[in-house]
């Protein structure tokens, strides 16, 4: 069975940000490598991204519920 996706946004020094989707195992190990800097793969729905943490400022994980219609 897949494991569940999640919406994630990457901030970065600077403003830049960035949004994935991302599995729950992909959005355990950033959170785990954050505070070590340097590169980290992270494999997103559309394909790998090479972060460097050294630059990231905040990470925001959507809730995993599902949402249906306007609210």
């Amino acid at each position: 069975m897949a494991s569940a996706s999640r919406r994630i946004s990457l901030g970065f020094d600077g403003g830049q940000v960035l949004a994935l989707r991302v599995s729950d195992e992909q959005l355990q190990k950033l959170n785990k490598v954050l505070g070590e800097g340097g590169w980290h793969d992270i494999e997103g729905e559309d394909g790998p991204v090479r972060v460097d943490l050294d630059k990231v400022v905040y990470v925001n994980a959507d809730k995993d519920e599902s949402k249906v219609g306007f609210g």
